[in-house]
């Protein structure tokens, strides 16, 4: 390595770790962790879910090769491909890059979990209804195709001067006709614990019942609101028979308590959940090496918590 190449390394490396200089025990966690960062958790028992990432901040601007390469080097087993990116897995595919999107994350032991759509179902005008109800069909198709398991839709909050409930029933209505369309290709509709008020677990409840389909479920997002009290039990009763999927956000921000992961891997555990957690961050950890750091750690703080949470 040249001095040119270990210095900007070494620069990667500050800039994965400057975010978590002001973590309770990250400093420890770092310094310790001389055969790997993940040598001192070997004994928490292992959860029953794996690590996942969604490429939404992390990995934006990079090609799928790139984000299959860090992904692997930083340690997580899954992806979830958000729309818009620099990866370019979109429902515009030829069947030929399909084929050869699904042959890298095979090649590359990856798992592809599944699609992040910005596809809504919230607006009372039935043309953009119609819009957003026949792009996740598209999308649906495209994680067929490369192997995934499900399609992240979302609500994005109520509309003014309309009754809740009757937006509730629209999404969830909305959500059934999707769901039925996915049940065919062995795929799942993922509504995502999203937008000002509907993100309210109970108001996330209503529209799982109203869908009514064995093929629609939640992504549980780990948002504020689902903390009542300090904890997330409430929450998470509410919605346990729905969750087929978890975004996890910044656990170095929050290894302080602001929100009680631990407490929610053990709820996850509890319920038998063995799919994914999927970090989703609201920040760039910086270039490749950068983002490999950051993963590698940010994994060891989540074996952590979840081997707190056993």
């Amino acid at each position: 390595m040249s001095r040119t190449e270990s210095a900007k390394c070494g620069l990667s490396r500050r800039k994965a770790l400057a975010g978590m200089t002001v973590v309770p025990g990250l400093a420890a966690l770092h310094n310790s962790a001389s055969a790997g960062p993940t040598s001192n958790f070997a004994s928490l028992p292992k959860p029953a879910f794996g690590l996942g990432l969604v490429s939404y901040n992390i990995g934006k601007d990079f090609t799928l090769a790139e984000l299959l390469k860090v992904a692997k080097e930083g340690g997580v087993s899954a992806i979830e491909l958000r729309t818009t990116h620099k990866h370019g897995v979109e429902p515009t595919l030829s069947g030929e890059q399909r084929a050869e999107a699904r042959k890298r994350f095979a090649d590359s032991g990856i798992v592809f979990w599944g699609c992040g759509s910005v596809c809504e179902f919230h607006s009372a005008d039935s043309t953009i209804l119609k819009k957003n109800i026949d792009d996740c069909k598209r999308f649906v198709e495209l994680v067929a195709d490369l192997g995934g398991k499900g399609v992240k839709v979302r609500p994005n909050g109520f509309n003014k001067g309309e009754k809740q409930s009757d937006t509730l029933k629209r999404i969830g209505d909305s959500v059934r006709a999707c769901a039925e369309n996915a049940a065919s290709a062995k795929v799942e509709i993922w509504v995502e614990v999203h937008g000002n008020g509907t993100q309210e677990p109970a108001n996330m409840q209503a529209i799982l019942r109203h869908c009514d389909h064995p093929s629609a479920g939640v992504t549980w997002n780990s948002n504020p609101s689902d903390v009542k009290n300090g904890s997330v039990r409430a929450s998470f009763e509410l919605l346990k028979p729905y969750i087929k999927s978890c975004h996890i956000n910044d656990l170095f921000k929050n290894d302080g308590g602001s929100y009680p992961y631990a407490e929610l891997f053990s709820l996850l555990k509890r319920e038998g959940y063995d799919r994914y957690t999927l970090i989703e961050v609201g920040r760039t950890p910086g270039d490749a090496s950068a983002c490999v750091e950051f993963l590698r750690y940010y994994k060891a703080l989540w074996i952590r918590l979840a081997g707190e949470g056993a």
